[in-house]
């Protein structure tokens, strides 16, 4: 009886010792794989944040000079910097709607427009010290989402749901250059050069447009996943930012062929929300939860700014003034400044 209670016992001991040995093993598989998939950590933080004095969402910005600037945002937030951007100081406008989100603001020399929702347009001719409202047709298909300064009272102004205008006498004429919209629109963005991508409300499919068309050309998403986001590399071609944490661009000859997704961090919770060049081989990538990351070869490869994570923000969109001046908007009045410095990857 005592020498079968021992058999017993060992027989329980040998599968407390498999059981401890099958933990460590699977803990061990699953650490080895997490690091697999984790991408290195960039070696420099080039970024510095910045509270705002409001908790309003930062929507867009735009600079007359290298210091001179103004950002606009929801809840008619408009603020100045005179000290490229270090610190801003809130500016108050005398408007029928306190509600005003400014979505777009652009600067050509003194010259400059603001547009937002519900439909308002703001012009200026001495950088930003007084504003007029320009009347806005009440016919006008959607609301504006981005203006253009083209300068000597030029300007290009796109809608929400894509109707393209233009004017030559600030602001009091205005020539379409589409015969009709295409739709409420996700995201849109145009090239320096005046081209424009935007996805539709569903990122289910795009449309581009050229100077000289008369119609929004649309095309089918290459993908299952929903579009997100597009834009233009400095060569012309476009990216694309889907569901999931996945990016792709187009073939240099063909846009309208696309290169394979890409998963810059190696796994699908995180979702990407903007990118943007600040220069030619230099890509960074912002999303949501404090996720920037940044490539030295195009967007072939990604390093992770860690540093970042800590701010409690998601990063909604990228803007490069130039090599060494640039901005990350996020939420609730954070903003993150590019600060060149002895540690910042070299232009």
């Amino acid at each position: 009886m005592f020498a079968k209670q021992i058999d017993i016992y060992w027989q329980k001991m040998k599968g407390i010792k498999f059981l401890h040995w099958l933990l460590v093993t699977v803990l061990l598989w699953v650490s080895l794989s997490t690091s697999a998939l984790a991408i290195p950590a960039l070696d420099y933080n080039p970024w510095e944040a910045i509270q705002l004095p409001t908790t309003s969402t930062i929507l867009d910005m735009s600079f007359i000079d290298r210091n001179h600037g103004w950002l606009v945002g929801t809840n008619a937030t408009l603020m100045e910097t005179r000290d490229s951007g270090q610190t801003w100081e809130p500016r108050r406008l005398v408007l029928d709607n306190p509600d005003y989100r400014f979505n777009s603001v652009s600067f050509q020399g003194n010259e400059g427009w603001i547009v937002g929702e519900p439909p308002i347009m703001l012009h200026t001719t001495d950088g930003g010290q007084s504003w007029s409202q320009i009347p806005l047709n009440p016919k006008l298909p959607g609301s504006p989402r981005l203006i253009k300064a083209l300068g000597n009272g030029a300007a290009e102004m796109m809608t929400d749901v894509g109707a393209i205008y233009r004017t030559k006498d600030s602001g009091k004429n205005w020539q379409a250059l589409v015969q009709e919209a295409i739709g409420v629109m996700r995201n849109l963005n145009r090239s320096p050069s005046g081209e424009y991508v935007a996805v539709s409300s569903r990122g289910s499919f795009y449309s581009t447009w050229e100077p000289g068309q008369t119609a929004w050309e649309p095309h089918n998403r290459t993908t299952s996943r929903r579009l997100h986001n597009m834009g233009f590399t400095p060569d012309g071609r476009l990216w694309m930012i889907v569901n999931g944490g996945k990016i792709a661009f187009s073939d240099p000859d063909n846009s309208e062929n696309w290169g394979e997704l890409l998963s810059p961090l190696r796994r699908n919770s995180v979702g990407f929300l903007d990118l943007a060049y600040r220069t030619p081989n230099e890509v960074w990538l912002a999303g949501g939860a404090g996720v920037l990351l940044c490539s030295q070869d195009g967007g072939q490869t990604w390093q992770q700014d860690v540093d970042v994570k800590k701010v409690p923000s998601n990063f909604y969109k990228i803007l490069f003034f130039g090599p060494d001046q640039g901005f990350i908007l996020g939420q609730k009045g954070i903003l993150l400044r590019y600060v060149t410095d002895l540690t910042a990857a070299p232009a």
